[in-house]
């Protein structure tokens, strides 16, 4: 994300007309690699209606890749998934631009790990002040690509930018250690430095804080960074491109390359084998991160993952149950059930469950509206695309099958192919597909159950472990099954747990590493040994 427009205010020193040891050149508004013209804004190719009245800046189709906006020689169409209308034609990228972008992220970080902590910081600031100031129009566009009801779309740009917010804080807070040996003539030191270029790939249903989220640490690390989007929603990422250039992030630290789904496999194999490239940071399926894993192995690169869940939410006889509706519909229906940590399962004790599977149909009843992201009151848009719903729907038949019950819902949605009813099943059962295989739509299964051990068993029986949420008024117990539940986040008497300050990630097949957090910032650091002798 750059035109490379070096700092001019914020409080810090302009830096020199050249890095040391960089091949830049200065030129009027910031410096261009000393070979090529300098970037000019891209012509966009024309807009169906779904974002007409944007900021044309905003609205870019072209790949960015060391500060310019480079077309590619095919374009793929994105679609607006309530209406199925064309958005727009984006640069569909292959392997040749994959590469060009990685060697200009290798090229740029041997620049940016130079530039002090205090620089980086104020440039993160400065890309999350346009953020803000743009907040409305990244909105749009988010519900424009991916469905998003406008509400929450505004509820994630604010999500995205405390990331670059928060990192900016923490890049100047990346300490090492003085170490005292047992010899009297020697110091040990150790040192964090930046691990390189690193490889971002990023998810549909939150476009713009999978990105920052990942690339805010990285950059505040020292690292650059090239970013493949998920090819349903390439312009959020494009958009976060021109904001950053408009920042004053130096050419080649933010690239993007967005590819279409027929291109995916071998972009992101060029990307993740690429030799230039030493991390990897996936947001995505299991069964694609296990294939980003072996490429990762060939070169033994970090990597970090958050990857699928299956996260169970458990509602004992002591919750209250008016809170633990309350809890269920935010963990379960955030952006039409499609987020990784959304509730798969609803675990309820015996002694509670008629008052509970009760109260959540009347909730759901009265304040669930399906329709378009667009529309004043929507709460469930669509889902990405018709596979999505062809999941949702396989789910419920084959738990209807097995002897479940729908208590509301159960079908598609007569708004369009894309849509599909808020669902409430119980008698729900373990042999069911929705019980074992992550759901990511609005499909709510009630499994009952007797003891607590049974709960635990149910809930760890998963080979995944991303989130999980219990209800429960009972302290020892809120102790007992918070430390017992194999996942890496929980939520306690609490449906909505993210926030940018705690460690999002997994265990088991569930992910590696932490994001967010005093933590993520490690993910993009190497451990350096100095010892320090003749003292």
């Amino acid at each position: 994300m750059a035109t490379c427009i070096w700092l001019r205010s914020c409080g810090a020193r302009r830096l020199g007309s050249t890095f040391p040891g960089c091949r830049l050149r200065p030129r009027a508004g910031g410096l261009v690699p000393a070979s090529g013209p300098a970037p000019g804004p891209a012509q966009l190719r024309c807009y169906a209606g779904g974002l007409a009245g944007l900021s044309a800046a905003l609205l870019r189709t072209d790949s960015f890749v060391g500060g310019r906006w480079l077309p590619a020689a095919a374009t793929f169409p994105v679609q607006d998934p309530a209406s199925g209308a064309a958005l727009g034609m984006v640069a569909d990228c292959g392997v040749r631009e994959a590469r060009a972008a990685v060697r200009a992220a290798y090229e740029a970080f041997c620049c940016w790990r130079e530039v002090s902590a205090k620089e980086r910081s104020s440039l993160l600031r400065k890309w999350y002040n346009l953020m803000i100031q743009n907040k409305d129009d990244l909105a749009r566009i988010i519900t424009a690509e991916s469905g998003k009801p406008l509400k929450e779309a505004h509820g994630e740009i604010l999500y995205s930018a405390f990331f670059l917010e928060w990192f900016s804080e923490e890049a100047r807070r990346v300490y090492g250690d003085i170490i005292y040996t047992p010899a009297k003539d020697r110091r040990a030191l150790v040192l964090k430095q930046p691990i390189g270029v690193a490889a971002v790939i990023t998810p549909w249903n939150f476009p713009s804080a999978m990105i920052t989220r990942k690339v805010g640490a990285a950059l505040a690390a020292g690292c650059t960074v090239v970013v493949k989007p998920a090819e349903d929603t390439p312009f959020s990422a494009l958009a976060l491109a021109e904001l950053a250039s408009q920042a004053g992030i130096p050419s080649g630290v933010y690239n993007v390359i967005p590819c279409s789904r027929k291109n995916a496999k071998e972009v992101g194999e060029a990307i993740c084998t690429d030799p230039l490239v030493s991390k990897i940071s996936f947001t995505g399926s299991t069964t694609t991160g296990k294939i980003l894993l072996h490429h990762a192995a060939n070169s033994v690169k970090r990597v970090s993952m958050e990857l699928g869940g299956l996260a169970p939410f458990i509602v004992f006889d002591s919750a209250n149950v008016d809170q633990a509706v309350a809890g269920a519909m935010a963990s379960k229906f955030r952006n039409t059930g499609q987020t990784c940590v959304c509730s798969n399962q609803f675990l309820v004790q015996r002694g509670i469950h008629d008052a509970f599977v009760k109260a959540f149909a009347e909730a759901m009843k009265k304040n669930l509206r399906v329709g378009n992201g667009f529309e004043e009151g929507t709460t469930q848009g669509p889902l990405i695309n018709e596979k999505a719903v062809e999941k949702v729907e396989k789910q419920v038949n084959d738990a209807v099958s097995k002897g479940a019950t729908v208590v509301t819902g159960g079908k598609r949605h007569q708004l369009g192919k894309n849509f599909f009813e808020p669902t409430l099943l119980c008698n729900v059962t373990q042999d069911m597909l929705c019980t074992h295989e992550e759901t990511f739509g609005p499909l709510a299964p009630v499994i009952k159950f007797n003891t607590e051990e049974e709960a635990i068993a149910i809930a760890n029986a998963a080979d995944v472990g991303l989130a999980g949420y219990f209800y429960s008024q009972d302290p020892a117990q809120i102790w007992r099954v918070a430390e017992q539940l194999e996942v890496g986040m929980v939520g306690v008497n609490e449906g909505l747990i993210s926030s940018v300050e705690c460690p999002f990630g997994g265990v088991k097949q569930s992910g590696l590493g932490r994001e967010g957090s005093k933590y993520g910032i490690d993910e993009y650091l190497e451990l350096k040994y100095v010892c320090y002798g003749g003292l």
